[in-house]
């Protein structure tokens, strides 16, 4: 088992275009993948799953995997999660979108 943790950084969350990416990413690798957050556990390979997260900005979500590529699988979606899925963000890294008042 691998595990890491993240925050989601983009506005308004993950909501249901990024969910669907998020899913479509998680399905290219052969490990489980988790995402717990608000005390609920989910398969990440899964769409109503991860909109029942409802994630929003801010959310710290713990992703685990447990298989034979779980390190690439946990990397990945904390990446992708990370990078905001392309949306405006509230603390952009460095070449990020940053929200403004």
């Amino acid at each position: 088992m691998f595990e890491s943790e993240v925050r989601v950084p983009n506005i308004p969350g993950i909501h249901a275009r990024p969910a669907a990416e998020l899913v479509k990413y998680a399905a290219r690798f052969a490990s489980e993948i988790f995402l717990e957050a608000n005390d609920l556990t989910i398969n990440a390979k899964s769409i109503m799953g991860v909109m029942m997260l409802a994630a929003v900005t801010g959310t710290i979500l713990k992703v685990r995997a447990v298989g034979p590529d779980e390190s690439q699988a946990v990397q990945g979606v904390v990446d992708l999660i990370s990078s905001g899925f392309g949306e405006e963000m509230e603390d952009a890294p460095e070449g990020g979108t940053k929200a403004t008042d």
